[in-house]
């Protein structure tokens, strides 16, 4: 049988210096609001190819400890539809002062106008209000857009299974990056309580 291996972590290891969120002529980014469950649900089955009402908000999202409306972004088309979703998340194992970027995902019809670029930056704004200094998220290897935009982000590998150095040398030669962050994947692994 083979190994599972763990998802992919990333840090920001900054909030300074943020982009502004602009969304696309057409959309607008605000927060979650009560009613936009079947939206974001319907973008989560989308988006990480799930069965159809797979995405439970309540399960997901908003049983969990750290959950506010306010901390789930959207990117919303002018006819109402949820196009895309970011998460800030409290995470303390990689310290108070840092956030979860969480549960990226844009609906298939609305890709290629950067929606996830555009919500993840709010998010990290979001944090950053919260009086955040530094970000982190989770990925899989297979998931090259959104490596794509969280090393455009400023997202950097944190190697935290002997795996890791190796996944990330593949992912950085696929996207045009060999030789990047070098000291990242030579560096002893990191450890999170």
């Amino acid at each position: 049988m083979a190994e599972h291996l763990p998802q992919l972590l990333m840090r920001r290891p900054t909030l300074d210096g943020l982009a502004d969120p602009v969304p696309p002529d057409g959309y607008a980014l605000r927060p979650f609001r009560d009613g936009d469950e079947p939206g974001w649900c319907r973008v989560m089955d989308l988006a990480f190819e799930w069965e159809p009402g797979k995405a439970d908000f309540d399960e997901l999202m908003r049983g969990d400890a750290c959950y506010a409306p306010d901390r789930v972004k959207l990117a919303v088309a002018a006819d109402g539809t949820v196009a895309a979703t970011a998460s800030c998340w409290i995470a303390p194992q990689y310290g108070a002062d840092v956030r979860m970027l969480h549960w990226v995902a844009t609906h298939p019809d609305h890709a290629g106008r950067r929606l996830g670029y555009q919500v993840s930056l709010a998010v990290l704004h979001h944090a950053r209000a919260e009086g955040c200094a530094a970000a982190m998220l989770l990925t899989d290897d297979f998931r090259t857009a959104a490596l794509k935009t969280y090393l455009t982000m400023g997202f950097e590998p944190v190697c935290t299974h002997t795996s890791h150095p190796e996944r990330w040398r593949l992912i950085l030669g696929r996207l045009g990056r060999p030789g990047h962050f070098a000291s990242q994947l030579t560096a002893p692994l990191a450890k999170f309580d």
